[in-house]
């Protein structure tokens, strides 16, 4: 298993891409968005489920909490009937949120890899995405790395994807 996390427009995705296409095994994806689009469309912007700021400040509620614990041990669930499962993941918590991942993976095999971005390299990229909220990609460069250990660390900030995801390829084995 290998669990990427960065902030919103590091390049998590598109590294994901690329691992997919370098690993020589077939590896499922799966990230928090795809978490956040599975929602209901009315915990889509609540405060029970996940709320945007207009500054990009995200907050998440407990019926978020609850659902994303089931889906972390749905996920760790894949992993211990044999599937290779890479996740793009953004620790609004920081630590806390490695620590989440670390109970639902128990025992497993896990590569921890931080994708850092320079907060004003992100920004440019959430702009030219167009469907963010500006602000998030700023707030989170830092703050989703805070507290948490990583096996690898890789930057986007002067790297492209396929150049990161081929150091994460050398690390798997």
């Amino acid at each position: 298993m290998i669990i990427l996390n960065g902030g919103s427009s590091s390049g998590k995705s598109e590294i994901v891409r690329c691992l997919q296409a370098l690993l020589p095994d077939p590896w499922l994806a799966f990230g928090c968005d795809s978490f956040v689009e599975a929602l209901p469309a009315a915990m889509q912007a609540s405060e029970a489920g996940i709320m945007v700021a207009g500054d990009g400040t995200v907050s998440v509620g407990a019926e978020f909490h609850a659902l994303e614990a089931a889906w972390r041990d749905g996920v760790g669930a894949m992993v211990h009937a044999g599937a290779r499962i890479v996740i793009d993941d953004v620790f609004l918590g920081g630590a806390a949120s490695q620590q989440r991942w670390r109970q639902a993976v128990g025992g497993l095999a896990v590569l921890w890899v931080g994708v850092r971005c320079d907060s004003a390299v992100a920004a440019g990229r959430e702009v030219a995405r167009g469907n963010r909220t500006e602000g998030m990609a700023a707030s989170q460069a830092d703050a989703v790395h805070q507290g948490v250990v990583y096996d690898l660390e890789v930057d986007t900030t002067h790297a492209e994807a396929l150049e990161c995801a081929r150091a994460i390829v050398a690390r798997v084995g």
